[in-house]
């Protein structure tokens, strides 16, 4: 499979990586990941400060959309309904928010992007 090209640029660029320091910014992250697979360890993006800032950036700019629509309608459709209780349920389980803690912070990051 060859690299997504499109892809990697557009989370280069959520941190200010230019068309001519990519190179030097993949090689970067190819060098700590061949020093990670020495060791016999796998490497994570979040172990990569610059990495994982990019990354959140693209994911938070790539949902953002996402989030306003599904958080602003009063009534919203059964696939918003689904999209929710997915986020709630995964609050719930994965970062020990209440139920009721889950839908509130929802209810705030909703207001948040809809300004």
């Amino acid at each position: 499979m060859d690299p997504d090209e499109r892809l990697m640029r557009s989370i280069e660029e959520q941190i200010g990586i230019s068309e001519n320091a990519k190179r030097a910014f993949r090689e970067e992250i190819l060098i700590r990941i061949s020093a990670y697979a020495r060791k016999g360890k796998r490497f994570d993006y979040s172990t990569h400060d610059r990495l994982r800032e990019a990354i959140e950036k693209k994911l938070f700019a790539d949902l953002k959309d996402v989030v306003k629509i599904t958080t602003s309608n009063k009534t919203p459709d059964e696939h918003q309904l689904k999209k929710i209780n997915e986020v709630t349920k995964r609050l719930i389980e994965e970062h020990q928010y209440c139920p009721v803690c889950a839908n509130e912070l929802l209810r705030y990051v909703g207001s948040l992007l809809n300004r």
